[in-house]
């Protein structure tokens, strides 16, 4: 028997802005971590096991913040390890470190016992994680043998609200042009019951509050970056990926993420050097 713990990482847009310096873009991370680091840490405390609550407080005591929070995730394991040594703590679904956590590497693999994978390419990475599959392929039921001619597009614009906020006014001009199809746009669930405020006027479209039956009724798609993008592929969906994000936000996901594309389809057949699979606009 095994204990697991999962972990999603957000993945930050890719962008570049040259009159920006390293320096000036190092100074600005800085300072966005420190005044947002005392929230971070409320909800972490908040949400934490209340059997840890004396040790957080303990530890808040001696360290910063920062130090504060890798210390406690190792205390939390040991704390495991202890109360159950024959048992093994399972890390599913690993920090990025293709993209930007290669530093996590070390620290993970002294602390968890085995690492599961979700993503082929992420063994390249890791020393000991082994890649198990990856759970859409059990959660997507309707897959194309061949492309289909429904006249209906898709436009999926992400879940956060800054990218929707961003890419719909995109995806309406793009609908203007598409007069004669049937145009869905799917609406994340965290949203259904504030959809004015959020995606504005949404005349031009049918709402669809189903990911995967949008995108097995589609003709073709134009995807915010993110999971949608795997799905779209994996059901058989030309698409292409598309995101707008702030400059600041644009840049720094450029500075600190080295790869050539965003979408994870792209990625699984780039570093299996293989010819990608769909075409990515980035602003």
């Amino acid at each position: 028997m095994s204990f697991a713990v999962a972990a999603w990482v957000v993945k930050d847009p890719h962008l570049d802005d040259e009159r920006m310096k390293e320096k000036e873009v190092l100074k600005i991370i800085k300072e966005i971590c420190e005044k947002n680091q005392k929230l971070i840490e409320e909800k972490k405390e908040r949400a934490i096991n209340p059997l840890m609550g004396d040790l957080m407080k303990e530890i808040k005591g001696k360290y910063d913040a920062k130090e504060a929070a890798k210390i406690l995730r190792g205390e939390i394991i040991k704390k495991i390890k202890k109360k159950y040594p024959q048992k093994e703590i399972i890390y599913y679904i690993l920090p990025q470190a293709w993209a930007w956590k290669k530093k996590r590497v070390k620290i993970v693999e002294n602390t968890w016992d085995n690492l599961f994978a979700i993503l082929p390419f992420e063994e390249k990475f890791w020393n000991k994680a082994v890649f198990v599959g990856n759970p859409l392929v059990d959660e997507i039921k309707n897959f194309k043998n061949n492309l289909t001619n429904s006249d209906i597009i898709a436009f999926l614009p992400g879940s956060r609200k800054s990218e929707i906020k961003f890419l719909m006014p995109i995806f309406k001009d793009i609908a203007k042009e598409l007069k004669s199809k049937k145009l869905l746009l799917s609406i994340s669930a965290n949203h259904k019951d504030n959809i004015k405020d959020i995606y504005g006027d949404t005349k031009e479209f049918e709402l669809s509050f189903d990911v995967h039956q949008t995108l097995y009724q589609a003709d073709f798609a134009f995807i915010c970056s993110g999971t949608a993008t795997l799905e779209a592929s994996i059901i058989g969906t030309p698409f292409s990926l598309v995101y707008k994000a702030k400059k600041l936000d644009y840049f720094i996901g450029r500075y600190f993420v080295k790869l050539p594309f965003v979408g994870l389809a792209n990625l699984i057949f780039w570093f299996n050097n293989e010819e990608v699979l769909h075409p990515e606009f980035l602003q």
